[in-house]
């Protein structure tokens, strides 16, 4: 017994039996079929409630109706969309995890792309490093701030880590140095250009999921009274 991403379709296969459950598309944690990475956490849901005895019906209903958001999902792909451009925040934080991200807001409209990351103390410079040279190959500009808990390092060293890696993919990219994951949000929100996609991958998330729906509040208040 298998669960398959097969020619776009959650698949249960059991022998020789394939019973498709639903496009990926349909299913809001995949970003309509873009985050392969979710799709590839989507499976293994799907089997064990199969497993569990769980109709398809069921599980199409469940996997369809489950919406990443700030309340359900914190910290993991929250998506704000703003008038003039959007926001993608996300608890990325190793090199992995960004190449996961990579794939996805590759794949997602807004230009010019722009990224916030940080190094990671407990890691290793190559690490660090890599992170940085990740981030030169996603975005477009780059803001590097700095993780609350150090690990035992330097800001100074980590940022040095990461810049070197954005270097080493190419030296001539924007890169905007702001310690403070408060500042920087503040900077990338308040620095916008229209129709940009701003990537924050943050440490604190909930203070950071606060801060960007202060802006997003403060908008609608904007927009409301301009009506």
């Amino acid at each position: 017994m298998a669960a398959v991403y097969e020619n776009g379709y959650i698949t249960i296969c059991q022998g020789e039996w394939k019973m498709r459950v639903t496009k990926a598309i349909n299913v809001p944690l995949t970003f309509e079929g873009k985050a392969m990475f979710m799709i590839q956490n989507v499976l293994p849901a799907v089997l064990t409630g199969y497993i569990r005895g769980f109709s398809i019906e069921d599980i199409k209903g469940a996997i369809e109706s489950f919406i990443p958001s700030v309340a359900q999902t914190p910290g993991r792909l929250n998506l704000f969309r703003f008038k003039e451009f959007n926001v993608l925040l996300d608890f990325a934080h190793n090199p992995a995890g960004l190449r996961a991200l990579k794939s996805l807001v590759e794949k997602m409209k807004g230009t010019p792309k722009v990224g916030m990351i940080a190094g990671i103390g407990d890691r290793r410079a190559e690490d660090n490093q890599e992170i940085g040279a990740v981030a030169a190959e996603t975005f477009d500009e780059i803001i590097i701030r700095q993780d609350k808990n150090l690990h035992g390092k330097t800001e100074k060293e980590l940022i040095e880590m990461i810049h070197k890696g954005i270097k080493s993919v190419d030296p001539n990219k924007p890169v905007t140095i702001i310690p403070s994951e408060k500042e920087a949000i503040t900077h990338a929100i308040t620095n916008t250009k229209k129709g940009s996609l701003l990537v924050l991958c943050s440490d604190v998330v909930p203070d950071a999921l606060n801060l960007v729906m202060k802006f997003k509040e403060e908008e609608a208040k904007i927009l409301l009274e301009a009506y």
